[in-house]
């Protein structure tokens, strides 16, 4: 769903190599150039110019007036994502962080040194765009007031199309802001948010947070972090083994206070500053960086800490409830990253199969393929449909709505679970749509791959997600039956669609509401976590896209990728039953058609068959 065409909208910026004594590489662009037999790329469009589906989903999640503001703001994003970010990106995947242990006096610094290109795409986060202080600022972007949650996401889902690894530092930043804006006392407010909320980089403390330890990762109640209070400052021992973004001027970090007890009740949250008020470092060390499959632009390393001081952060018995605050935020993040990152790979699979021809015609045009694209796009715009509906109902959760803040605990797991592995079979197909050039690292493929993997990983495995959802948000939140009224709700406002495709979708929907309840109910249906999830995410995203396609100002689209999710992810498939081929065709020709155009009407005729 992508009007693209192969014609580049602006110039991409000549590229540093990164080896000494080499000149400069102009970027090719994807103009009206001829390439012979090779595909362009998505290098040099706007990538919110050609995404008529982000568009609309806008239209249908956002207020007009904000979105009126905002437009031009994302359209310019969109921009840079596609141009200057799009070659930084690929400039600083070449050349990642580099750890330089001591300076040449032999002092123990522990520096991390960055490419030029990753202060550049720093610059255009945080200064340009202000991601880290959009819903916090008094006057975002001029509106006046804090930008709501759905303009940062939107934010999200285009940064990332270009670079995966920044969104940490990004969206980690801003949702430090939130937790200590929530929590901390205020005298710890007034001196750390400040510097936190400062709109030029070189004057910003930016955030992350440091979790994982050998003793535990996802079992966090087992970390061995001590906090210690010696002469009226906390101060902490321990190592943490996976720790992102390393070098940011505050850490949230848990730790468990000596005396406390034993399990998740004894863990506190602290600030850790990296330098302390005086100038001088705090003590701790970076002991390594890691060397990652992907996400090489961003800085993943071990810290020693020892006796590093440190600021109580609430109630010492809440850490980690806490820093769930935080996580949770993170964990939505991850699931527009995952809608974004397919985008990209679902972009470069139709820069292919518009532009290559094989056996006689555009690669798009053979059915196989064609397939073999829809699977990109199907998950894509569940991700989008999903995480825009999740966004809208933050910022009414955070007004208040405890009905919205269910709504909000179910679906930000649910969202995270099932995008985070969907994207990993999208950046594969993406790359086996362009063929051999996919696998080399001069185009962007073997970079989706690689980024793709970190979704299931960062902010809980895939078994800890499934595990919140089906233990915690329906087994003890009963979360779920908010989602269920709200998903029963959208079907009973879809009476211009066909009463079949109506009847389909209610049936999903009554099937996997009853199956998520009774593996919630007990934890000896634990070992179907994964599969219920799974069957809730795709009927609820088959109903937001039916709903989505059948508003005013909506892409139409969506009604028949609704159709897709229902026959090839909700409902029973007989592998050896032939497809009802009539149907698929005919959606194929409208969904790919280059100029975007299907009206509600033409969908409706299309479900009929």
């Amino acid at each position: 769903m992508s009007n693209y065409s192969g014609q580049a909208h602006l110039v991409v910026p000549a590229q540093d190599t990164g080896v000494p004594n080499t000149p400069p590489v102009k970027a090719v662009t994807t103009g009206n150039e001829s390439f012979g037999h090779i595909a362009p790329d998505c290098a040099g469009l706007n990538f919110y110019d050609i995404d008529k589906s982000f568009q609309a989903s806008l239209r249908v999640n956002m207020d007009p007036k904000v979105l009126a503001h905002f437009e031009p703001i994302i359209q310019r994003l969109g921009g840079v994502a596609g141009n200057e970010l799009d070659a930084l990106a690929r400039k600083v995947d070449m050349n990642p962080p580099v750890l330089e242990q001591r300076d040449r006096f032999g002092r123990d610094l522990a520096t991390i040194v960055y490419h030029p290109a990753y202060r550049e795409m720093e610059k255009i986060g945080f200064e340009d765009f202000q991601f880290h202080t959009l819903c916090h600022q008094p006057n975002a972007h001029g509106w006046g007031a804090p930008a709501p949650q759905a303009v940062k996401y939107a934010f999200h889902y285009l940064f990332t199309q270009s670079e995966f690894g920044m969104m940490c530092p990004l969206s980690i930043t801003d949702a430090t802001i939130h937790v200590l804006r929530t929590f901390a006392s205020e005298e710890l407010k007034n001196y750390l948010l400040p510097k936190m909320m400062e709109p030029k980089l070189d004057d910003l403390w930016k955030g992350t947070q440091f979790m994982t330890e050998r003793a535990g990762g996802s079992d966090v109640g087992t970390l061995e972090t001590t906090a210690r209070f010696e002469n009226g400052v906390w101060r902490l021992y321990g190592d943490k083994w996976f720790a992102s973004h390393t070098d940011a001027a505050i850490a949230l970090i848990l730790a468990r206070p000596e005396g406390a007890p034993e399990g998740i009740k004894g863990v506190a949250m602290f600030a850790l500053p990296r330098y302390l008020a005086d100038g001088s470092r705090n003590s701790y060390r970076i002991v390594r960086l890691k060397e990652k499959l992907g996400t090489k632009s961003l800085a993943s390393c071990e810290i020693v800490l020892e006796g590093a001081e440190a600021y109580l952060v609430g109630r010492a018995d809440q850490g980690i409830k806490q820093m769930m605050e935080q996580v949770n935020m993170s964990r939505l993040s991850h699931g527009v990253r995952a809608a974004g990152h397919m985008r990209r790979c679902y972009n470069e699979a139709m820069a292919v199969a518009r532009n290559r021809n094989a056996f006689g015609s555009r690669i798009i045009e053979h059915p196989l393929l064609r397939r073999q694209v829809i699977k990109i796009l199907v998950p894509a715009e569940q991700a989008l449909a999903m995480s825009m509906l999740a966004a809208k109902y933050m910022d009414e959760a955070r007004a208040g709505s405890v009905e919205a803040a269910q709504l909000v605990r179910i679906m930000t797991p649910l969202i995270k679970f099932r995008a985070c592995r969907d994207a990993i079979n999208a950046a594969r197909a993406s790359m086996e749509t362009r063929g051999g050039n996919g696998y080399i690292e001069e185009w962007v493929n073997a970079r989706l791959v690689r980024d793709s993997h970190i979704g299931v990983l960062w902010e809980g495995t895939s078994n800890i997600n499934a595990i919140d959802v089906v233990r915690r948000a329906v087994g003890k939140s009963k979360a779920h039956i908010n989602l269920n009224a709200l998903l029963l709700q959208k079907i009973e406002e879809l009476p211009q669609l066909p009463e079949a495709l109506r009847q389909r979708l209610l049936h999903g929907v009554q099937r996997s509401f009853q199956f998520i309840s009774t593996v919630g109910s007990s934890a000896e249906h634990e070992h179907m976590a994964r599969q219920a999830t799974t069957a809730f995410y795709n009927a609820a995203s088959a109903v937001v896209l039916a709903w989505e396609g059948s508003q005013q100002h909506g892409d139409p689209r969506k009604v028949l990728l609704s159709r897709f999710v229902l026959e090839h992810r909700v409902e029973p498939i007989d592998p050896m039953a032939p497809p009802n081929g009539d149907w698929e065709k005919a959606a194929y020709v409208e969904l790919f058609k280059e100029d975007c155009e299907v009206t509600l009407k033409q969908a409706c005729t299309l479900l009929a068959l």
